[in-house]
């Protein structure tokens, strides 16, 4: 019989998240799901698991110490850091502002940070724990009109490996998940950058083109309970994998990206976009 874990996963209120806490709630876990929106709760009486929800901005670094503080005075343990919250700004590089560059990386890659400073004393103090980090495919694969997002999940997969190398010797294991395509309302919720939008924007065409593909893959990808399986398998996981890639295509993606030269690499993202 597995442990019950006591687990904080961010961004728990839709898409991957909430499948998360629903396949850990299911398996007998005890999932604080962490949002600006708190979750209602939810129990499934047949393997006593629970989500509870608690209210937590990941950029604040307040917010987080706040959250992780009721956990552990609660809990007096987190086994599983679940750091998912997310969200993407669309847009040529050019035209991406300053606050809108410190936006995207605040949520994406400082939540990450908030989230890890937080968590890692009492998970050294235990002896043991997990990270586990929800990248993306285009962490390794650049995105046209999505550097800013590109470029956030790409130190998301960079921190992870780092940290895997300096809690180590703490028992404290790290993985990172790197889904491709996902049917979620992340497709919907994407903000572009004000210039962007501008009649005037050199890119505006081009933009519009190559979204319009993106949007219609993202909406014909893997369902977030796919992705969800992949995550709960490193929480159950005597020994997790490093870099998760869920879906046989994007795994070939993921080796070719090793192995393509760089030029040819884009040419094709060009091309496909």
């Amino acid at each position: 019989m597995k442990k019950k874990q006591i687990v904080l996963l961010t961004g728990g209120s839709s898409g991957i998240g909430l499948a998360a806490a629903v396949l850990l709630m299911k398996k007998g876990h005890k999932v604080y799901s962490a949002s600006r929106h708190e979750c209602d709760y939810m129990q499934d009486k047949k393997s006593g698991g629970e989500i509870i929800g608690i209210s937590c901005d990941v950029s604040d670094e307040l917010s987080v110490k706040s959250a992780v503080g009721v956990i552990l005075e609660k809990e007096h343990r987190i086994d599983t850091l679940i750091c998912n919250a997310g969200n993407g700004i669309a847009g040529a590089l050019e035209e991406c502002s300053d606050q809108e560059c410190r936006q995207q990386f605040e949520v994406n890659f400082w939540g990450l940070m908030n989230c890890v400073r937080t968590c890692i004393p009492s998970m050294r103090e235990q002896g043991c724990g997990k990270v586990i980090a929800v990248s993306s495919i285009a962490g390794i694969v650049p995105i046209p009109y999505q550097g800013l997002y590109s470029a956030s999940k790409a130190a998301v997969l960079m921190a992870i490996q780092t940290l895997a190398m300096e809690t180590k010797q703490f028992g404290i294991r790290c993985s990172c998940v790197l889904p491709g395509d996902t049917r979620t309302n992340f497709t919907s919720s994407r903000v572009y950058s004000v210039q962007s939008q501008s009649g005037s924007s050199p890119y505006k065409d081009a933009m519009a083109k190559a979204l319009s593909k993106m949007e219609k893959d993202e909406q014909n990808g893997m369902s977030p309970e796919f992705i969800a399986k992949s995550i709960v398998a490193q929480v159950e996981a005597r020994k997790p994998e490093l870099i998760v890639v869920p879906g046989y295509s994007y795994k070939a993606v993921n080796v070719a990206a090793k192995l393509v030269p760089s030029s040819l690499k884009l040419l094709i993202l060009r091309k496909m976009y």
